[in-house]
């Protein structure tokens, strides 16, 4: 290919990715948005026009992007739980190369749930709002990428239980999802009713809880 040829491709190419970054964060804002006013005002009193408004955008922008409010839900609830999910298992995978133990490693995971959780508080009460739901068209979706968060802590656990630093006993899948379920329900808690501690605070109460230190016996 000939230089000029070569340059070309690349500004093409420069072009797309400069494309995608900017749709990307069109649809970032289109999510804050509608994350924002989904809970404030629940989802169906949430128009696509509010939407719009909220995220600065057309009303046309949010139907070029998203088929309808109820897919720009669906891909909500995905964006919020593959964040998690990543926020997850970056924290294991650098307590495991650091050294750490599993027992870290999950002490990892629930700062960084925490931590999740305190960056959004709105998706998180909107998540496990809608955890509750049965009706909802989206509810396969939520349980697949649900599965995916815990998934990441159920294989730290059976690591765990592999190397002989938890019991064969437990009961990992039910461990998993209790554990996930202690961040979200904690950190709701926290932020509804105790928004005066700060971070170390609440994940120092949950790491007492894990490493089984609540009774006061080492």
């Amino acid at each position: 290919m000939s230089a000029r040829g070569t340059i070309g491709t690349m500004e093409r190419s420069n072009a797309a990715s400069g494309g995608s970054t900017r749709r990307e964060a069109t649809r970032q804002k289109l999510y804050e948005a509608a994350v924002t006013l989904i809970a404030e005002q629940g989802f169906s009193a949430t128009t696509v026009d509010e939407i719009a408004e909220r995220a600065g955008v057309a009303k046309g922008t949010v139907y070029y992007n998203f088929a309808s409010k109820s897919v720009l839900f669906e891909e909500l609830l995905r964006h919020g739980v593959e964040l998690l999910t990543a926020s997850l298992r970056e924290a294991a995978e650098k307590t495991e190369r650091e050294g750490g133990s599993k027992v870290d490693a999950l002490d990892a995971m629930i700062r960084a749930g925490l931590g999740f959780i305190d960056r959004y508080p709105s998706f998180t009460q909107l998540y496990v709002a809608e955890l509750w739901r049965t009706n909802r068209a989206w509810q396969s979706t939520l349980m697949v990428v649900r599965q995916q968060a815990v998934a990441v802590v159920e294989g730290v656990l059976r690591e765990g239980v592999k190397n002989g630093e938890f019991s064969e006993e437990i009961d990992v899948a039910l461990t998993a999802s209790a554990l996930v379920g202690m961040v979200l329900v904690a950190a709701l808690d926290w932020k509804s009713f105790q928004p005066e501690r700060s971070l170390d605070d609440v994940h120092a109460a949950l790491s007492r809880l894990l490493q089984g230190r609540v009774s006061g016996r080492h």
